[in-house]
């Protein structure tokens, strides 16, 4: 892959749904929730609650075969508040299972550029490691998520311009 390729035209009607996963599923209350502005931007944002043993909130998008053979890496433009998020990328359409996942903290209120080589994300179980996973393959990616679960309580908002590989 010589450019970057686009991979959600949060612009477009009609693009790929983001739907929520929250600590619900597991008793917590936490809230997190997806939106587009008109803009064009898509908004992860609610607030994290560590009740219930809870403390995670999360969207993905609908599975759809991405198609980025001989990608390096995801490159997102982001405007954070200074918390730390993850990305979480399947390569299965099953809700539950193996998601590789790499961790990056933007600097709060300004507009910022996070490569992301494929060669950072770890195969996670629920948040545990899975050493006997097969390798993260780039060709095979059909969901991209975006977590929450630094331990910290509160509300919290993350900005997302555009999602690449690169």
């Amino acid at each position: 892959m010589s450019a970057e390729q686009e991979l959600f035209d949060f612009h477009q009607d009609g693009g790929p749904r983001w739907y929520a996963i929250n600590d619900g599923v597991m008793g917590g209350v936490s809230q997190g929730r997806a939106r587009i502005t008109r803009d064009g931007v898509l908004v992860f944002s609610g607030v994290v609650s560590l009740e219930n043993n809870g403390g995670f909130a999360s969207i993905r998008s609908e599975p759809s075969p991405l198609q980025i053979r001989g990608a390096s890496g995801i490159k997102l433009r982001v405007k954070g508040d200074g918390r730390r998020y993850k990305v979480n990328l399947k390569l299965d359409t099953a809700f539950d299972g193996v998601q590789y996942q790499a961790e990056f903290r933007p600097p709060p209120g300004e507009w910022t550029t996070v490569p992301l080589p494929f060669s950072s994300f770890a195969p996670k179980f629920r948040g545990r490691p899975v050493p006997d996973a097969p390798p993260l393959d780039p060709a095979r990616i059909v969901t991209v998520g975006f977590l929450i679960s630094d331990k910290q309580a509160g509300p919290f908002a993350l900005e997302i311009g555009s999602v690449a590989a690169y």
